[in-house]
Order: structure tokens, then C-alpha cells, then sequence
């Protein structure tokens, strides 16, 4: 069977206050023209399909409108909730739409029912199960409490250790892992069956970036590599970069777009997985090559805008470091001139030598007029001593405050 693995579209995302929905409408006009070309029998969708809860009408019509593409061409659609959807308002329609090759699970309470996906190629059906993003605070006690099964692991080995009496409280590992349980089950009675796991969730050994929103405080969202064996493949979301934690077995796609500049060297991109008929996974990462690039410039206001090096990054979205001494006036305007798409400026001045404490109490207390106090706190923070120019301003500033006190 073949499939094509992406996840964190985010749709209805925008960069900066500039809205990405053409050029995500581009990657997924991409992403369907592969799935066509590489004749795939599934699409796998592996969470965050929107950007919030509550999406634009214009980011649903575009989900909407890509499903029914693939749908057109033949293609199977799983797809799950993410930590940046409404679990609820993504799957409302799965129970009609499962019937038409569309699947969008929501719910964890049905983790451990298959979608069965049967080759074009013949052979037999291969078992997606839909594992949506898991909130321990929720489903960790809603999965606990469900009818136990011969071979559930106990509370205690799935929760963390408390003292006596506390309330249950679930890490994602654990969460996760209680999860798998009922998946598993499903899968020992289906001997033979090739198995694909989806799920959204923070790999430990992922490589992460400023995009992605924090599952919990501290590292505590972290599931083990290993909570996931016995898989025949396990198609990530959550995490914007590509890669792969176990060989091709267990992998993120990443997303289609850039979604900060922390992912500014990140190749966007799916993947495209073979399962032979032992349910080993053949992968190949394909780029997406769409959307605008990100890209960082450094130096001074006047070099940025005259230096034809740093024109490869017209057309980029553009984050500015100016190293100028001081901010220069309308920068950003004026960068705009040369980077019409630039959205980020950072000043970042040469760094100067200030004097120590005792060097600066010392001057302090031998300057003799206001003039030469303002010169001194000025040279202190320049690194350098006030120019002439710098000192006549001083003196005009303190002789307006002089005129105004008298008043």
C-alpha cells in the first residue's frame, strides 16, 4: 500500500499579521497533484488541520474543497485532531463522511477502530487507527475509567506515582500509552494485518521550533520512542520540522509552510510510504517547493538597502538585524523600499565598553556642571566619547529645562 504522510497545515494561519491562505491553497494544490502522481491509496492528514479552534470560513472551504479533490481521484483520507483544533466541530461528519472514504477522528474514544484501507494493488487491508491529540487532564482519567479489558495495565502502572490518596494525574506518556492499549488489543485479533498508527503529539528526540505551541510546562509532553512499537508505521504531527525518530518507521512530515523564522532552513515537504508486504515502509521525502521563503539580513540600514548581496531576499519574507548605533528614523519603512515583504526588525548595536562601577561613581562625583554629567552618561552608553554636535544638543536640552523651571 502506498500513502502520502503531511500534518500541521494550519489552515487560516497568518505571518506577521499577513494572511498565508493563498499560499497555503498553493502547498495543497501540491500536496494533491503528488498524491495523484505517486497513484498513493491514502492521504494522511497527521493533525492541527486548522490553525484555531474556531477557523474562517475561507480556511474550511479549503480543507473541504481538497478532501473532494482527493476523494475525486480515488484516494482514501485519514485524518485526526491536532492541539490546535476543536476536537468536536473537525469530526462532527465523520460518521458520514467515514462512509465516503473520509475519515476525521476526533474522538479518543474510538482510537482503537480501524479505518481498513485496501491496496489498489490488491493484497490485504491495512489498519490506519486514528489516535487524535490526547489532553491527560481529560482523557488520561476518561481512558482509566473505561470497561477494563483482560491484559489493561493497572492505574499504577500507567500513572504517575502519587501518595496515597492523591488524585490521578496522567503525563502524555502515560495517557498515550493507555491509549495504545485498547489500539493493540484491536490489532492482536487481526493477525496478519499490516498496521499504520496517526498521531499528534511531542516525540522525545524531536527536534522542535517557535511555532509550535507548548503541549505542557517543562518536558513533561514528551512520549517515548518506544511507547510506539510494534507498528508498522506511525505518521507524526506536532513538530514543523521534517524527520524520523526510528529509521522510516516512525517520522514527522512537518508542515507545508514556514510558520516562523526558527523554520527558516527547515525544506517543506511530505512523505511518500510503501508499505511492502511484511509492512516494512520504503519512504521518500518529497519537497514542496511552495509559498514564500524566510529569510534573515544583517547589518547596517545603509548597506541592507544598497549591498547587492542581500538581493536574493526581495522576494522573501524578511527578518532585518540592523547592527547601526543607533535606530535609524522610518527604518522599517525604508527597508520596505528594497523588501517589500519584510516584517520583522531587530536593532542590535555594536556592543560597547561601559565603565565599571567604581570608574562610573568616580567620574560621577568629580563632573562639574549638568553639561558634563549628560556627556558622561552619554559617552558611558556610545562606548565612545559625546561628539561636539552631541554635546551643543545637551546643552540646548538643558537650557530649555533651566527656562522651564524658572517659569
Amino acid at each position: 500500500m502506498r500513502l502520502l504522510h503531511t500534518s500541521d497545515w494550519h489552515l487560516g494561519r497568518s505571518f506577521h499579521g499577513a494572511s498565508l491562505l493563498d499560499e497555503q491553497a498553493e502547498a495543497l494544490d501540491r500536496i494533491v497533484e503528488l498524491a495523484r502522481e505517486a497513484a498513493v491509496d491514502l492521504v494522511v492528514i497527521a493533525g492541527d488541520l486548522y490553525d484555531r479552534a474556531i477557523p474562517p470560513a475561507e480556511a474550511v472551504s479549503l480543507f473541504t474543497d481538497t478532501l473532494a479533490r482527493l476523494r475525486s481521484a480515488g484516494i482514501a483520507v485519514v485524518a485526526i485532531a491536532g492541539n490546535h483544533d476543536s476536537h468536536v466541530r473537525v469530526s462532527v461528519y465523520d460518521p458520514l463522511l467515514s462512509a465516503l472514504g473520509v475519515t476525521i477522528r476526533g474522538a479518543v474514544t474510538r482510537a482503537a477502530e480501524p479505518v481498513l484501507v485496501q491496496p489498489a494493488a490488491g493484497g490485504t487491508a491495512v489498519a490506519v487507527y486514528p489516535l487524535p491529540y490526547l489532553e491527560p487532564v481529560v482523557d488520561g482519567p476518561r481512558l482509566l475509567a473505561a470497561p477494563d479489558p483482560e491484559g489493561c495495565d493497572s492505574a499504577e502502572e500507567v500513572a504517575l506515582e502519587l501518595p496515597a490518596g492523591a488524585p490521578a494525574r496522567f503525563s502524555h506518556e502515560a495517557t498515550t500509552r493507555l491509549a495504545l492499549q485498547g489500539i493493540r488489543r484491536d490489532l492482536v485479533r487481526r493477525p496478519g494485518t499490516r498496521s499504520v498508527l496517526v498521531a499528534h503529539t511531542f516525540v522525545a528526540g524531536g527536534q522542535g521550533s517557535d511555532s509550535e505551541r507548548e503541549l505542557s510546562v517543562g518536558q513533561v509532553d514528551r512520549v517515548s520512542v518506544e511507547t510506539f512499537a510494534g507498528f508498522d508505521y506511525v505518521a507524526l504531527g506536532h513538530l514543523h520540522g521534517s524527520q524520523q525518530l526510528d529509521g522510516p518507521r516512525l517520522a514527522y512530515s512537518g508542515t507545508p509552510l514556514p510558520y516562523s523564522f526558527s523554520e527558516e532552513r527547515h525544506r517543506k515537504s511530505v512523505r511518500i510510504v510503501e508499505l511492502a508486504a511484511d509492512g516494512t515502509p520504503a519512504v521518500e521525502v518529497v519537497p514542496l517547493g511552495v509559498g514564500r521563503s524566510l529569510q534573515t539580513i544583517e547589518g547596517t540600514l545603509a548597506t541592507l538597502c544598497s549591498d547587492p548581496t542581500f538581493e536574493r531576499a526581495r522576494e522573501a519574507r524578511v527578518r532585518a538585524i540592523l547592527t547601526d548605533e543607533a535606530l535609524p528614523l522610518q527604518a522599517m519603512a525604508r527597508l520596505r523600499e528594497r523588501f517589500p515583504h519584510a516584517v520583522e526588525l531587530r536593532h542590535q548595536p555594536p556592543a560597547v565598553e561601559r565603565s565599571s562601577g567604581d570608574e562610573r561613581s568616580r567620574r560621577i562625583r568629580e563632573a562639574r556642571s549638568p553639561l558634563e554629567l549628560a556627556g558622561l552618561f552619554l559617552a558611558d552608553q556610545q562606548g565612545r566619547p559625546a561628539s561636539s554636535a552631541e554635546l551643543d544638543l545637551l546643552r540646548l536640552a538643558l537650557d530649555a529645562a533651566g527656562r522651564g523651571r524658572e517659569r
